[in-house]
This record gives C-alpha cells, structure tokens and sequence, in this order.
C-alpha cells in the first residue's frame, strides 16, 4: 500500500504541537488509510514502548474509532474501565500505560484523514483547555492538508498532454491560458504552506510548469514574489487582485513589479511577462 509521506508528516507535526500546547506526555497518531474505515498508527512522539505502532483502529471501535465514526473530538478519563467506549485495543493502550485518552479527528472536506492522540499515565480529568489546544493542534493538520490537496488538483489541471497537438503557436490556446492560472494560483499558494519540504516541493512544481527541466534560462535573476505577481499579472489579475491573492497590499504589489520590469528591462506589464516568458519564469 502506498504510504502518503506528506501527509504523514503533518501527522507528525501536528502531535509536536499537540504535546508543546497541551503538555501532555505522551501522543500518536495517523492517517485514515485510503479506500478502508481504519486508522494505522504511524507517528509516536513520548511513548516507552512499540506497542501502538502500526495498530490499526476500525472506525466505531476504541477511542479513536469513535471520534472517526463521530466526526468530532472524544475523551476518556481512565481507558480500560470507559463504559464510553468499546474495548479492543485495551491490550496495546495498558502495555503503554495509558489512563486518561483524547482522540481529535483530522477532518479535510467533511472526509476523516486522521487521528491525533494525546494521553497521560494517570487517571485525571482532561479539562476544556487540553481539548482545545489538541483540537487547534488538528486544525493545523487540516489547513495543511487542504493546501496539499489543493496543490495537487492544480498540479493535475496545469500537467499538459504528454503529446499536444500540433499548434502555430505552442504557447496560445486555451489549454496553455489554464496552465498560466494554475501556475499563477500555485505560486500565491505557496508562501501559505507551513511545511518546508512541502512548500519547496510546489514551488518545483511551479518551475517545471513555466520552463521544464532545466529551469529559467540565463538572465536577470527574479526574486519568489516578483515572480508571483508577474504570475498574477499575467493571469489577468489587477494590482489590487493580485495583492489580495498574495495576501499583501497594493503598493507591495507594485514594488514588486516596478523591481521585476526594471530586471527584464521592461517598459509596461505587457512587456514584462513577455519578457518573464522568454526567459522562463512564467509559462
């Protein structure tokens, strides 16, 4: 079964939040796996032993199969004896040493993706504030996630055919004119993405959308948001449409361009993303 990496290491980021914000001890997690009603356990962060790795958590059963059957948060004071829940994994979770448990599901467009944990080693109340700073915790997951999909539904609509049809010109048409939105919808994306790893790998993505393999040609050097506003520029937006795509003001928007014509020795917009297309930096 193909593992989702990405996805996995929001997991991961998400139950380092969970513990720095909730100071509980001990916390684990993942992902819903694709096409099945279960939960695999892939991240553990505080545990003393292996016995929840790679457990897998039928939806309806357990803690955590309760809060994805639900669709909401659950918690339990002292696990093996909670009458709130079914007891399956009591085995795993005592050879652990877990008492009290929280489960928060990670839900993405209605659709459970995964489970974040949080627990302690005794049996003692997990107030409102615990529960809020492991829910905040998931939605940080969640947003990442959105982004990530997102990312990829563009990536999907920008790829060209792997053998376009012939053209007087290979870079008119409509196809060509969706490759620049999603392009320039990829780049405003970006900056939002918290995860490093993720937000280099779109902008790659960005790169081999505008000018393949081998990157820009030689020439004037574009700085990221110089790049994202001729991106917008050429996508038709305004300076003020822009500047609310990119989520800075218009007068930040027109530095930028200012500074982007003055390096592709550029007189007007029009010009500009001429010049940015030859060169490579847009599609």
């Amino acid at each position: 079964m193909a593992v989702d990496a990405a996805g996995t290491a929001q997991i991961r980021s998400a139950l380092v939040r969970l513990r720095r914000t909730t100071g509980l001890p001990v916390a684990f997690g993942g992902l819903v796996e694709s096409g099945r009603r279960q939960v695999r356990i892939s991240e553990l962060s505080g545990t003393a032993t292996t016995a929840l790795s790679a457990l897998a958590v039928t939806a309806g059963n357990g803690l955590g199969g309760r809060a994805v059957a639900l669709s909401r948060p659950c918690a339990v004071t002292d696990y093996s004896v909670s009458r709130q829940i079914s007891h399956e994994y009591d085995l795993p979770v005592a050879a652990e040493g877990l008492r009290s448990v929280l489960a928060v599901p990670v839900v993405v467009r209605r659709r459970v993706r995964g489970v974040l944990y949080g627990a302690l080693r005794s049996a003692q109340p997990l107030g409102d504030r615990t529960l809020g700073a492991a829910v905040a915790a998931a939605r940080d997951a969640e947003q990442a996630l959105v982004l990530r999909d997102a990312a990829d539904e563009l990536l999907a609509a920008a790829t060209p055919p792997s053998a376009p049809p012939a053209a007087p010109d290979p870079a008119g048409g409509a196809a060509w004119e969706q490759v620049r939105e999603a392009h320039a919808a990829l780049r405003a994306l970006a900056p939002r993405i918290a995860d490093p790893a993720l937000r280099d790998e779109l902008l790659r993505a960005c790169g081999l959308l505008a000018a393949g393999d081998d990157g820009p040609a030689p020439g004037p050097r574009l700085a990221p948001r110089e790049v994202d506003v001729l991106a917008c520029v050429a996508a038709g937006a305004t300076n003020g449409a822009a500047a609310e795509r990119l989520g800075v003001g218009p007068e930040t928007v027109k530095s930028y361009l200012r500074s982007a014509m003055r390096k592709l020795g550029a007189r007007t917009r029009t010009e500009a993303v001429a010049a940015a297309r030859r060169t490579g930096w847009l599609p």
